[in-house]
């Protein structure tokens, strides 16, 4: 490209000048404009009369004018930009491609390009553009950044051989990485998608510092300092899986249950299979484009495993625990997931987290956000030397016991299990279970009554 002689023309429906990074949201438009139509090329250090005034390139220049552009975009835009240098002065270049996902919006509006002017979309093109455009997910776009060599063979060949065993996939494990990678369908025009890096490459972190997992052992049942444990687990997205479930079982605690008269066994503290569930879903449908980490929290007493992002509309937390259908995030990683076992695509892991703590004779696990995450937490086995550990009193571990036979408890039906006690101490019994977080509130007025929580 012979920027000499692009600058000498005048602006186009590709060609756009702005003087400084100081029009920051005029360049955003701008893309969101040539993301609609068909590409085109920002110049920023030249003015629209072709004047080279040039940029001054600072620590922050490109991460702040990155991050901008991410975070006024929907769906976000990563052009290219690089620092160029014409007439002994520095220009950055923006090269955005046409998106195959549109309407692209920049500021909650979408723009296009007529001639040398960026102009707004309306309403009625807004949703011509809509039918007629493709999505493109995040873990489907082109990593420009890597080529074939950044891709391990060896976990490439381990996953073909394990795909083969689990799902019978019809891709030999001799298979070309060229050819496997495309019929696993984590190339893109002949380059690799987010999915094959975080996947299968050597370093998934150089490219997505973000795509790690935070295991933290907390002493105690607050996430507080001093830690017990704390490992940050990086590498592959399949060998995170496997690493996290390691640390969790590291750091609860077995027990003896009866499982009949007289077979007794030892069990962990909560269910590995419903674990593992929750750190596949939080590694496979994370926000990836989020900052943030997959985190796991281990406490005495509960596990939390945090997930940046929340979940896809139109999916709401209560929705998980009825039969619903799966809206993949990242759905190129879930497909491989799904030929590893890892998950089903159809939308029952959840259901089947569910199951499995009942199995364990367990509360279900909480499903919850929380300031833009997803959060599952599970709690251990309600005993009543659990329940004396936490300061109870005997009316208290009474009322919890109720509960677990009958499934809730009334104030009428906790006063009948404590006639002698007057009401104001019954009502501070129960908030106090409530401030514990061993019971729920639900209802009003008359119609209230008590859950485990």
């Amino acid at each position: 490209m012979n920027l000499e002689k692009i600058v000498l023309r005048d602006e186009s429906d590709t060609l756009e000048f702005k003087e400084s990074t100081g029009e920051w949201k005029e360049i955003i438009k701008t893309i969101s404009a040539f993301a609609n139509t068909k590409g085109g090329i920002i110049f920023v250090g030249i003015n629209d009369k072709r004047k080279i005034s040039g940029i001054q390139i600072g620590k922050r220049t490109f991460e702040d004018l990155t991050n901008k552009i991410k975070e006024n975009t929907d769906p976000k835009v990563f052009p290219e930009i690089s620092v160029e240098n014409i007439d002994r002065k520095n220009v950055i270049l923006i090269k955005v491609k046409e998106s195959k996902s549109k309407p692209v919006f920049a500021f909650d509006k979408a723009y296009r390009r007529v001639g040398k002017s960026t102009v707004r979309v309306t309403s009625e093109e807004i949703r011509k553009m809509a039918l007629e455009g493709e999505r493109i997910y995040w873990d489907e776009l082109v990593y420009e950044r890597a080529d074939i060599e950044d891709i391990d063979e060896e976990k490439l060949r381990w996953f073909l051989k394990e795909a083969k065993h689990e799902r019978n996939l019809n891709i030999s494990i001799d298979t070309p990485i060229n050819e496997a990678l495309m019929r696993l369908n984590l190339l893109r025009d002949g380059k690799l998608t987010n999915a094959s890096i975080l996947l299968f490459g050597k370093e998934p972190q150089i490219s997505f510092l973000q795509a790690e997992v935070r295991c933290v052992r907390f002493k105690g049942n607050e996430p507080v300092k001093p830690f017990i444990d704390m490992k940050i687990i990086s590498g592959d997205i399949i060998n995170q899986v496997n690493k996290s479930l390691d640390f969790v079982l590291e750091h609860i605690p077995k027990a003896v249950w009866l499982i009949g008269k007289p077979q007794r066994e030892e069990r962990y503290q909560y269910p590995p299979d419903a674990i593992r569930e929750a750190i596949v879903n939080a590694v496979c449908h994370r926000n990836y484009e989020e900052k943030g980490n997959v985190q796991i929290r281990v406490f005495d007493d509960y596990l939390e495993v945090w997930s940046p992002g929340e979940l896809p509309k139109p999916l709401m937390p209560e929705d998980l625990r009825k039969t619903h259908k799966s809206i993949p995030k990242n759905p190129s990683i879930a497909r491989q997931f799904f030929w590893i076992k890892f998950v089903e695509e159809v939308g029952t892991g959840t259901n089947d987290m569910i199951k499995y703590c009942k199995e364990w004779e367990i509360p279900e696990p909480e499903f919850k956000h929380v300031t833009g995450d997803f959060v599952v937490t599970f709690r251990g086995k309600i005993t009543e030397e659990y329940l004396k550990n936490l300061g109870l009193n005997e009316r208290q571990i009474s009322a919890v016991g109720y509960i677990k036979k009958q499934g809730k408890i009334t104030n009428k039906e906790y006063q009948s299990l404590c006639p002698r006690v007057n009401r104001e101490t019954l009502r501070k019994d129960l908030n106090g279970l409530i401030a514990k977080k061993i019971i729920v509130r639900r209802g009003q007025k008359r119609g209230v009554y008590y859950e485990l929580a």
